[in-house]
């Protein structure tokens, strides 16, 4: 992928640590090596002095995700003449009042974002509609660049006895928007009419965390790194994401790359790759109880890992190919 605008291209972002954008901008470093630099400091201060230093020698930057310092590194361009995309995970300032979490810092911050970039990348077309119709002002400069799969992961089991049959893990921890506090719900009812499902949940605390763990069936893992999360969805029979509002979300592809079933929320934009999906497949209404007993009851005696993962576009899906598209699409801000 080398050619004349070789390291002019600048990465800005998070790449190191256990949050699903930092993954992301892993993987775009990774892709784009030959054809771009990126901020290696992890440090406030040394990426500060990194960011003054290589910001004024690129030709446009391409910042992955929400800090404060990215505010700084879009200022300098603007100052140099250079201009910015804008890769934005998630709608921080949504996000946190369905996680009823409001900080009008963070929110602040959000908007400086979309305001001094040239150019917004949503991770999903679905994510992309969404900006334009609650952020109207920046209609006009909103795209989209869907989040890649990294084929790599595919996990194969070597007996079917590695598999609990009545495994069902979830992500996102304790945060309200994921709903898991409603799996544990339709899960409770399940089990009280017989069954024994467990629930394995992974992320971060949140407000809903004490109500979640108080369910005998839950073993709630905290925070755990990505290697971890691969070999955890490998042990389970089902991966259910019940969110009511997701821009991408990796974790239903990296599921099935594990040879895990899914049951997905229609709110999730991952659902612009994962394509011949059936009505079983989606929960259509992530707070409706009775929808979940059914669905989880109905999923954990069917498959649907086989005919999904067959569907996924393995060439076009890639974040080789992702990569050269964010390089066709930077090269065309460079001008």
């Amino acid at each position: 992928m080398a050619g004349k605008n070789t390291k002019k291209i600048l990465i800005i972002g998070d790449y190191y640590s256990k949050t699903g954008p930092a993954l992301v901008t892993k993987y775009y470093i990774d892709n784009l090596k030959d054809e771009a630099s990126y901020i290696r400091s992890t440090g406030k201060l040394s990426r500060f002095f990194e960011i003054l230093f290589k910001v004024p020698k690129s030709s446009v930057l391409f910042i992955s995700g929400h800090s404060k310092q990215n505010i700084y590194a879009m200022r300098l361009g603007r100052l140099f003449g250079i201009k910015s995309a804008y890769l934005m995970h998630g709608a921080v300032e949504y996000e946190n009042k369905i996680n009823h979490a409001e900080d009008p810092v963070m929110a602040s911050d959000e908007h400086k974002m979309m305001e001094l970039c040239d150019l917004i990348l949503a991770v999903s077309r679905q994510f992309e509609e969404w900006i334009k119709k609650n952020y109207p002002e920046y209609e006009n400069k909103t795209s989209h660049l869907t989040n890649g799969i990294d084929w790599d992961l595919i996990v194969e089991r070597s007996t079917a006895d590695e598999r609990d049959p009545n495994g069902i893990i979830s992500v996102g921890g304790g945060m309200p928007r994921k709903r898991i506090l409603n799996i544990c719900k339709a899960i409770s009812i399940l089990n009280e009419g017989g069954r024994s499902i467990t629930l394995t949940v992974a992320g971060d605390k949140g407000e809903d965390s004490e109500a979640i763990r108080s369910y005998p069936f839950v073993k709630d893992l905290g925070i755990i790194s990505h290697e971890e999360l691969m070999k955890e969805f490998h042990k389970h029979k089902l991966f259910i994401q019940n969110s009511v509002f997701e821009t991408f979300g990796l974790a239903p592809v990296e599921a099935l790359l594990s040879d895990a079933d899914v049951l997905i929320s229609g709110k999730c934009g991952s659902l612009s790759v994962i394509k011949n999906t059936e009505s079983e497949d989606i929960i259509q209404d992530p707070d409706d109880i009775q929808e979940l007993v059914q669905k989880i009851g109905y999923m954990l005696e069917n498959d649907n890992h086989t005919r999904l993962i067959v569907n996924l576009d393995k060439e076009n899906t890639s974040w080789k190919k992702r990569s050269k598209e964010l390089l066709t699409i930077l090269q065309s801000l460079m001008g």
